[in-house]
């Protein structure tokens, strides 16, 4: 029977293309190339894909710019009320968390994790799914350059001291934890999305990760 994989995050999940100048009209890599996708390919034909990548999206602000539906808290009880059941979700999120006007530490950013993983372990979500595993994925560290630099000022050390905090949340709560800076880079073009070529690495290393769930 094939199961179902929620792949939860922002722009990064979404496809969204580093940014050459602000303003420009809404673009998405298609779907040979986002890594949702590269990873449904490589799990095939066991698994299929469920993609909820929302640009903007943080794991717990309301954002005072783009909107309070950028809290992923909301979103990620919508969306685990709208598919079903699933057997295993990946959550990526953390990178606009650490946005200068959030003012957030580490530490901040690691509990807007764990209250995402607080919806999805806990026992409403659990139940209605018939029980689901996790995969945390912490986002490479992004770099304080290209047109959206200034909205990440001091962003890059926030960012590098996540992986092992974002490790200790995962292993404290059951789940499973992939590192994605230690297999692609953001792209130097915006220092915050990725490139065709970072999707393919990534989407065949969450596929690794979910076979090993």
């Amino acid at each position: 029977m094939t199961k179902t994989l929620l792949c939860f995050g922002d722009s990064n999940t979404h496809g969204s293309p580093p940014i050459i100048e602000r303003g420009r009209a809404y673009e998405r890599f298609d779907d040979r190339t986002r890594w949702p996708c590269i990873a449904a390919a490589a799990l095939a034909p066991d698994w299929t894909i469920i993609e909820e990548g929302l640009p903007g999206r943080s794991a717990q602000f309301d954002d005072p710019i783009m909107g309070a539906h950028m809290n992923g808290q909301p979103g990620l009880r919508i969306a685990l009320c709208s598919h079903g059941p699933i057997d295993a979700m990946t959550v990526m999120l953390g990178t606009n968390d650490v946005k200068t006007r959030f003012g957030a530490t580490p530490a901040m950013v690691t509990a807007g994790i764990a209250s995402l993983l607080d919806i999805a372990l806990g026992d409403e979500m659990q139940t209605r799914h018939g029980g689901f595993k996790v995969l945390v994925i912490c986002p490479p560290p992004v770099l304080e350059q290209g047109p959206i630099a200034g909205e990440f000022y001091g962003a890059r050390a926030t960012s590098l001291e996540l992986p092992a905090l974002f490790a200790d949340l995962a292993k404290a709560r059951g789940c499973g934890f992939l590192d994605a800076g230690q297999h692609i880079f953001v792209s130097p073009v915006d220092g915050i999305h990725y490139d065709p070529p970072a999707h393919e690495v990534l989407g065949k290393a969450v596929a690794e990760a979910i076979r090993a769930l």
